[in-house]
């Protein structure tokens, strides 16, 4: 399954670290585009100047790791395509370019199901996705989750549970799901 991810899911770093802990563990193929990458940059530099040079060193480090998941196009394709919000048009676009099965988002009103069903993708929010990666893997996804915990651990002064973490990571039914 080809999954196109939007950039409000790679930033911020636990979500984007369950998601694309599941992609390297081989549960979905992971793509996006050059304007989505830089939209995670540019969030990330809104918290100041090192955070976006942190951000583009990650986003170069992703090339190695996911070779095939960069998908390119002519910008002129955007304009066979409408959203209710035009500032999204590039990700559907990539999206259909890409031979996506969906696109993994967190902003659900602006790509309506219907519109996306006309190209024959379906919407994920990041809960749901891993939930259902969960179902049919779990102990791979239990197996990410556990590492990004602990990496959490590493590198906070407190200490995190599991359902602490993932609620605060905007994925509250994963970490409910993984402790029940």
């Amino acid at each position: 399954m080809r999954v196109m991810i939007d950039a409000c899911v790679l930033y911020p770093t636990v979500m984007r670290e369950v998601v694309l802990g599941c992609a390297k563990a081989g549960l979905f193929e992971a793509r996006w585009s050059a304007r989505i990458l830089e939209e995670w940059a540019r969030a990330a530099g809104k918290l100041g100047p090192a955070e976006e040079v942190w951000a583009r060193g990650e986003i170069a480090a992703l090339g190695a790791v996911f070779p095939q998941a960069m998908v390119t196009y002519d910008a002129a394709q955007e304009r066979q395509f409408w959203l209710p919000d035009p500032a999204d048009i590039h990700v559907l676009t990539a999206a259909v370019v890409g031979s996506c099965d969906g696109i993994l988002t967190m902003n659900a009103k602006d790509f309506p199901r219907n519109i996306l069903g006309d190209e024959a993708l379906l919407r994920w929010d990041p809960d749901g996705f891993v939930r259902l990666l969960l179902d049919e893997a779990p102990d791979q996804v239990r197996g990410v989750a556990d590492a990004v915990l602990a990496e959490a651990n590493r590198l906070s002064e407190q200490p995190w549970t599991m359902r602490a973490l993932m609620k605060k990571a905007r994925m509250p039914r994963f970490g409910k799901a993984l402790e029940a």
